[in-house]
């Protein structure tokens, strides 16, 4: 069964992608949830035409992406947290907290869209993450966290 998405949906694919998925999921969760449509022929002809009147659009959201890319690759960030004298934190830091730092330096990124490559993150140190700024365009960054 092949389908249109309309959002992204998480490994699977990105809005606007025709992918085909099992007839079950497509059926009970894809369309009933709205995150996607039956890919029929006329809908393909809908869709194409689509595309073809957004393709300048999206170069433009890519042109910025690149740009933010640029000025994000290898920056580097100090997160402050509570901490034992030992140097644990208390709680974790997650990519909310990240966000919130990246927006104070003026970029506009959603929590959701940073990835933190260690799976969690307990002691003071020095830790990367990855930042989705488009489908193909992601920049690293490197943050350090601190005692407060």
């Amino acid at each position: 069964m092949q389908v249109i998405l309309k959002e992204d949906v998480a490994n699977l694919g990105h809005k606007n992608d025709i992918v085909a998925v099992k007839p079950g999921y497509g059926r009970n969760y894809l369309i009933p949830k709205g995150l996607a449509i039956l890919a029929t022929p006329s809908a393909r002809k809908v869709h194409a035409e689509n595309i073809r009147q957004r393709a300048h659009k999206e170069e433009k959201i890519r042109n910025d992406a690149a740009t933010i890319a640029e000025q994000l690759d290898g920056k580097k960030i100090t997160i402050g947290a509570k901490t034992s004298s030992t140097g644990k934190i208390f709680g974790s830091v997650n990519n909310i907290q990240i966000a919130e730092v990246l927006n104070k330096e003026g970029f506009n990124i959603e929590r959701k869209n940073i990835v933190i490559k260690e799976e969690h993150i307990k002691e003071v140190g020095t830790y990367s993450a990855v930042i989705k700024l488009h489908k193909d365009i992601k920049a690293t960054i490197e943050f350090e966290v601190v005692s407060e």
